[in-house]
């Protein structure tokens, strides 16, 4: 649709006219404005936090405690260079004097949502299961941060 739709504001005239390939979703969870006067349905990514603790495949077992150590962190999300989750860190399972590389000892698999999963129905499995914070990723696996209970909770309620 998308390139169909630009070729059409073309023939009616407008000049500045482009095909964002990516598509509305990647528009919306890039944070980048939005017009209409539709009803808003809070999408998980508005409550996905940026700056959540990563550790790089590769890097050290102890090398990802003393960061997690030092940002008060109770886990570290691991990813490759281009941003792709791996798995999942937990504080309670490392060894600040390992060297063992973060991938030997990492959770594979996380539970991960995409960033249109509908943030209420979201908060009610979470608090049913009683999910503190839950990973939100894109379909390709790159991470876009985590929705906590609380953030969600805010979201939906319209705060």
């Amino acid at each position: 649709m998308s390139p169909r739709a630009a070729w059409q504001l073309e023939v009616l005239g407008f000049t500045d006219v482009y095909d964002y390939v990516e598509g509305k979703i990647d528009w919306m969870v890039n944070g980048l404005p939005l017009e209409g006067t539709g009803p808003h349905y809070p999408l998980a990514a508005e409550a996905a936090t940026e700056g959540v603790h990563t550790c790089l495949v590769g890097s050290s077992v102890g090398e990802a405690a003393t960061s997690m150590a030092e940002g008060n962190g109770s886990f570290c999300l691991v990813v490759n260079e281009s941003n792709i989750l791996l798995g999942r860190l937990r504080q309670k399972n490392l060894d600040q004097g390992s060297s063992a590389a973060v991938e030997s000892v990492m959770e594979t698999g996380p539970t991960t949502v995409r960033p249109t999963e509908p943030a209420k129905p979201l908060l009610e499995r979470m608090e049913q299961r009683k999910v503190p914070a839950i990973i939100v990723t894109t379909k390709k696996g790159e991470l876009v941060g985590v929705a906590t209970r609380e953030k969600l909770r805010s979201l939906v309620q319209g705060n």
